[in-house]
C-alpha cells in the first residue's frame, strides 16, 4: 500500500511542477509582445512586416532589416522607414528560427499582404482610443459604443419587406 501511495505522490508532484513551468513560459512571452502586435497569439518569436520587408524579433525587441546587402539588428526602424505606421501595417507571425536567412521564401509567401488595407486588431493602440474616459467629448461620446449604440435595436423591423408596413 505504501508503494502505491508513494507512486501517486511522485506522479502528482511531477504533474504540478510541469504545469507550473509551462504557465511561466507563456506568461513571460505574452508580456514581451509590443503594443502594436496583432492579438490572438500565445507565442510569438518574430513578426514579418511585408510592407517594408523587415522582421521584428520579439524577445530582444529588435528590428531586422536588409541594408546594403547585410542584415542589420537594431532597436528602431531605419530612417527610410520613418513614416511607417507599425499599428496599421500588416504583421505576419513567424515562429521559425532566423527567418531572415530564408527571406526569399517569406517574401514570396506573404507578398499578398504588402499594402494590405485589412485592419488587424492590435494588442493595445493608445494613439487611437475611442474608449477613453476623459469626458472630453461630453456625455455619450468616446465610450467605444459607436454611432449605432442603442439606435438600431430591432433593425429588421424598419427595413426589408414593405408589405409588412
Amino acid at each position: 500500500m505504501n508503494k502505491i501511495s508513494l507512486f501517486f505522490a511522485v506522479c502528482a508532484f511531477c504533474f504540478i511542477t510541469a504545469d507550473a513551468q509551462a504557465q511561466v513560459r507563456v506568461t513571460v512571452n505574452i508580456g514581451t509582445q509590443p503594443e502594436w502586435g496583432p492579438t490572438g497569439y500565445d507565442r510569438v518569436d518574430y513578426y514579418y512586416l511585408p510592407d517594408i520587408e523587415t522582421y521584428y524579433y520579439v524577445p530582444q525587441h529588435q528590428f531586422i532589416y536588409l541594408d546594403a546587402g547585410r542584415w542589420v539588428f537594431a532597436a528602431s526602424l531605419p530612417t527610410r522607414c520613418s513614416g511607417y505606421d507599425l499599428y496599421r501595417g500588416y504583421k505576419v507571425v513567424i515562429n521559425d528560427p532566423r527567418p531572415w536567412m530564408r527571406h526569399d521564401v517569406y517574401r514570396a509567401r506573404y507578398v499578398q499582404y504588402r499594402n494590405c488595407n485589412d485592419r488587424q486588431p492590435v494588442l493595445r493602440d493608445r494613439r487611437h482610443r475611442d474608449d477613453d474616459d476623459q469626458g472630453d467629448d461630453g456625455p455619450g461620446h468616446g465610450r467605444g459604443r459607436g454611432h449605432a449604440y442603442g439606435h438600431y435595436k430591432n433593425h429588421d423591423k424598419h427595413h426589408g419587406d414593405d408589405e409588412d408596413h
